[in-house]
């Protein structure tokens, strides 16, 4: 029998033999296992079972031939929530959780506990943004929104939804043009557009390429078109007083902040950086 030492010590190694990241293993093992980080590596002699074995193997076998290991597992945690996630959605990352994390915070300031606010979640692919939201926004009760251009992405979106008690209402179509069609008016957007600049498609990992959506990723020729196209819709449907938040990739954000400065000049519009002190978030507060 092998044990769980032997485990993560075959994977970290042919993983990193296939230039994978050798912590993949760690995250499989206890999924399979359904173990806690600390009680995986608490119980380091302890047997794994063959089928959990055999299955393990493969698992990582698919990993190092390119298959997100998010793929494999079926889902991926966001915010302390297990989203499921397939080929049709991007797959959550940690710097949107603080897209969330800053937009929540600047929610409280602008707006009075007890109002019904109206939000919206523009390009929402499995749904993590707007159920997290909604899911967090205790002070302040949402009327939670979502809009993906992707039919396949919305049945992700609606199953994390129900899975998690989120009540979203969502909606097919591109970019804002569903909401402008309903009349609706916004208090609050987040969004994490496609934003990464055809020119970069060959330096990305071949786990990102052909396993995630086109769609969700590329932002045209110089990353920004679809941050241009928002500036055109977001004043037939933001109020008066608004929020409106966009992830951004590194580098991108004076330029985002600057459309929006030229879209709304009475607004104050700033760049908000990551953990890793990278421009990674666009806010503008109309008040």
């Amino acid at each position: 029998m092998v044990t769980v030492f032997e485990a993560l010590k075959w994977a970290s190694s042919f993983l990193v033999e296939n230039g994978r990241d050798e912590n993949v293993g760690e995250i499989y093992l206890r999924h399979l296992l359904g173990m806690s980080r600390s009680q995986l590596l608490a119980e380091q002699r302890r047997s794994v079972p063959h089928e959990k074995w055999e299955e393990f193997q493969k698992g990582i076998r698919e990993h190092a031939d390119g298959m997100p290991i998010q793929h494999i597992i079926g889902s991926e945690e966001f915010y302390g929530r297990e989203f499921l996630v397939n080929e049709h959605v991007l797959i959550p990352r940690p710097e949107t959780e603080e897209l969330i994390y800053y937009g929540l915070e600047k929610m409280q300031r602008l707006f009075e506990p007890g109002i019904l606010l109206k939000a919206a979640d523009v390009g929402t692919g499995s749904g993590a943004i707007a159920v997290t939201l909604k899911l967090e926004s205790k002070r302040l009760p949402l009327e939670m929104m979502a809009v993906d251009i992707s039919g396949k992405a919305l049945e992700t979106a609606a199953e994390n939804s129900s899975r998690l008690g989120a009540d979203v209402r969502f909606f097919e179509g591109d970019l804002l043009q569903p909401l402008i069609k309903e009349g609706v008016k916004l208090d609050i957007l987040l969004s994490n557009p496609p934003y990464i600049p055809l020119a970069d498609r060959e330096t990305l990992s071949d786990v990102v390429i052909g396993h995630e959506p086109e769609l969700a990723l590329f932002g045209g020729e110089d990353g920004y078109d679809l941050y241009k196209r928002f500036m055109d819709e977001l004043p037939l449907v933001m109020k008066e007083k608004c929020l409106i938040g966009f992830e951004v990739g590194v580098g991108q954000g004076e330029t985002v902040a600057d459309l929006l400065r030229q879209t709304f000049p009475d607004a104050e519009t700033e760049v908000v950086h990551d953990i890793n002190g990278k421009d990674r978030m666009v806010f503008c507060v109309r008040k």
